[in-house]
């Protein structure tokens, strides 16, 4: 008997779960800088701060840059940029519900986009998991309350599609690749930090200015761990997995950011929000189970 499941995490798909839970941490401390100064201006810091933290890394490395990891890194440097600066900007208009439950339909739409691209459909039991992990978001963060469909709502389904996109070309482009997850991440985040800066300089010297000694313990968190260290767990992680059973690995963000909310900051969950985190872990690894299988065919 095979001492092997492929319902057992693999090293990727534990490293995208740490990226998860790494992310999930952010929602904490981007609302606690956020309140200190402008988002635009702490955007800016953070990536300018990770991307000194990649560069300080790769000189102890020093793998020489292929021309591609330089093409694919300000490329995708660039839709991430996009991305993150839509997500940013459309919690303004809309509630973090709304906002959460859009950006969760990556979850369906990067296996399906996947799917088409390689010609070769997973099973339909996958997108009935996703789709128990889309329901089960909803119940863990409905307690904001919803608000009416509106311009932010319009940003986060752009950003949605955009980021499904990006996930999908980046999986396919690198996975049986040489590509250095290090320098790859390095020029992303370098040309996020650079546009960044570029856009918003005035606020990011004035947000510096305020920050206390324990923003800027907070900011070097962000920064190094939830931007440079995730950001290179990802890319590596990626190239060792589907993007489809990466973007379900990833989901669980909103769950590890329950855990950190209630552990930390002293937040109270009901029954109906431990319900949704329930079958957001049930349905993750569930459709990781069956994505693990379809790919042993």
């Amino acid at each position: 008997m095979s001492m092997k499941s492929p319902a057992l995490l693999s090293a990727g798909d534990f490293m995208l779960l740490v990226v998860a839970a790494f992310w999930g941490a952010t929602y904490l401390v981007v609302k606690d800088l956020g309140n200190v100064g402008s988002i635009g201006g702490m955007m800016a810091i953070r990536f300018v701060i990770a991307a000194a933290g990649l560069w300080a890394y790769w000189l102890f490395k020093r793998d020489k840059f292929q021309k591609q990891e330089w093409i694919m890194g300000i490329a995708f440097g660039i839709s991430q940029t996009v991305v993150l600066n839509l997500e940013a900007y459309s919690v303004h208009f809309t509630s973090a519900t709304n906002g959460g439950l859009i950006i969760a339909l990556a979850i369906i739409t990067v296996p399906i986009l996947e799917s088409a691209w390689r010609k070769n459909w997973l099973p339909y039991k996958f997108f009935i998991a996703t789709s128990v992990a889309v329901i089960g978001l909803a119940l863990l963060i409905m307690g904001n309350g919803f608000v009416e469909p509106n311009i932010g709502d319009l940003f986060m389904f752009i950003a949605m599609i955009l980021r499904t996109f990006h996930f999908v070309i980046l999986g396919r482009l690198t996975q049986g690749k040489t590509f250095s997850p290090v320098n790859l991440t390095t020029v992303m985040v370098s040309t996020s930090g650079l546009i960044m800066l570029i856009i918003n300089p005035v606020a990011a010297i004035d947000t510096a200015s305020t920050y206390s000694a324990g923003n800027w313990t907070s900011m070097l968190f962000l920064s190094l761990l939830c931007t440079s260290f995730a950001f290179i767990g990802m890319n590596w992680a990626v190239k060792h997995t589907s993007a489809s059973r990466a973007s379900l690995l990833l989901g669980t963000e909103p769950v590890w950011a329950t855990i950190i909310a209630i552990t930390i900051g002293g937040e109270l969950i009901g029954a109906i929000g431990a319900l949704g985190a329930v079958l957001v872990i049930g349905s993750t690894y569930w459709g990781q189970a069956i994505e693990s299988k379809h790919r042993l065919k």
